[in-house]
């Protein structure tokens, strides 16, 4: 399988067309409404008539209630959920069910121990998204520019396939991609101009650089 690219926290149809055309795999739509990153389901609407059929289309949701996953998904229609909160297991295989996509668990990574509680996700997701943890009295459960040892990660097999993020941005995707050999990468503020803000040009420069490593 060739590494998948996913970029997070899109906002702008002129960003998300400049991630399209750099190559990315797949786009991530932020519903955490504390992120600088946030957009409503009306905006990731509109977003994702733009990007479907050309790449798949990701919801990032934080400990979301049924109901509020009923409207995003009728409204928004991804092709993929994100549970970045602290959903458990059971939550993750229930929502799973419920609206029969794939779901990408993230689980914040400081210490050996942490992928211990990844190994509880592996039969409920069907991705784990392996993210730095979030520094103390931090606000985003992730997107803080922050990374992890990724020698933690060295001949992992957690049964599932699965992503790192936290801190990467053009200039150490390859190493990151080099010692841990993941199925995938996520960036979000490695590729932003100011919180929130992607730049293109970033953006085709970690592409550029992940592609290159893999």
């Amino acid at each position: 399988m060739s590494l998948i690219i996913k970029i997070c926290g899109l906002k702008t149809p002129e960003t998300l067309e400049a991630a399209i055309a750099a190559g990315v795999d797949w786009v991530a739509f932020n519903f955490f409404t504390k992120s600088p990153r946030f957009v409503s389901y009306t905006e990731a609407s509109t977003l994702s008539h733009i990007a479907k059929g050309r790449v798949e289309i990701v919801a990032l949701v934080v400990d979301p209630s049924d109901d509020e996953l009923d409207e995003m998904v009728e409204t928004v229609r991804p092709d993929r959920l994100q549970l970045h909160g602290h959903e458990t297991p059971d939550r993750v295989a229930s929502i799973r069910a419920r609206y029969d996509r794939p779901v990408v668990k993230a689980i914040g990574i400081a210490e050996a121990a942490d992928l211990e509680t990844a190994r509880t996700y592996s039969s409920a997701a069907d991705w784990l998204l392996l993210d730095a943890k979030p520094p103390k009295n931090a606000i985003l459960p992730g997107g803080n520019g922050v990374a992890f040892d990724w020698h933690l990660l060295a001949g992992l097999d957690l049964q599932k396939p699965f992503m790192v993020s936290g801190g990467l941005d053009p200039s150490n995707v390859g190493q990151a991609i080099a010692i841990s050999h993941p199925a995938g990468v996520d960036v979000s503020s490695g590729v932003e101009s100011a919180p929130g803000v992607k730049d293109p040009a970033k953006i085709q420069a970690f592409i550029e650089a992940a592609r290159a490593a893999s």
